[in-house]
């Protein structure tokens, strides 16, 4: 189990294709927290938050199983995004079963910075962002864009990323901050706007 825990989420992902069931257990212990949270600022719910939580398992291992996972080295934003398409779909469900007609109230109860988190144009905005700082990222030194996958996809931290690199922590942070910079760089070069 110790061995395990060193690997990377796309080796946990492989061996538990393979039968090691322990994989998927490490995945789960890893990124459990994360995604726990993530579900339950959205549904502000406990119980629902834990039903959703476990839905965007299931779901995971069934993709997995069925030979369909191709997301590699991004596990972390994959489970994430089946968790935000379970909130989309349990709110769609609610919001049927509770019909409200936008057009008799004369207010956009969907798009109403006072009555949610975020609109769909900050949701918008954000998805576009990160898109940008992916197609960016595809640019840098590989070790730089190494950094960057494991810092903000894998959610390792910076220890993590030089036991996994095998640098100092000093050389993980540097690089990262030079990834940053050439990502700067690069934006300002193809007027990329990336703060919103």
């Amino acid at each position: 189990m110790e061995m395990l825990e060193k690997l990377t989420d796309e080796e946990l992902v492989e061996l538990y294709v393979n039968d090691t069931n322990e994989a998927f257990d490490i995945l789960l212990l890893r990124h459990k927290s994360k995604v726990f949270s993530y579900i339950y600022h959205s549904v502000k719910d406990r119980d629902l938050a834990n039903d959703l939580f476990q839905e965007t398992f299931i779901k995971a291992i069934t993709t997995i199983r069925q030979g369909r996972y191709t997301e590699k080295g991004k596990f972390i934003a994959w489970i994430s995004r089946i968790a935000h398409n379970l909130i989309i779909d349990y709110f769609r469900r609610e919001r049927n079963e509770n019909t409200i007609s936008n057009e008799e109230s004369g207010v956009d109860l969907f798009n109403n910075v006072k009555l949610c988190d975020e609109c769909i144009e900050d949701y918008m905005v954000r998805e576009q962002v990160f898109e940008d700082v992916a197609k960016l990222m595809e640019h840098l030194p590989e070790n730089q864009k190494e950094v960057l996958k494991m810092r903000y996809f894998e959610d390792l931290s910076f220890k993590e990323i030089a036991d996994n690199t095998g640098v100092s922590i000093n050389t993980a942070l540097g690089r990262m901050r030079y990834a940053i910079l050439n990502m700067r760089k690069l934006a300002e070069d193809n007027k990329i706007m990336l703060d919103c």
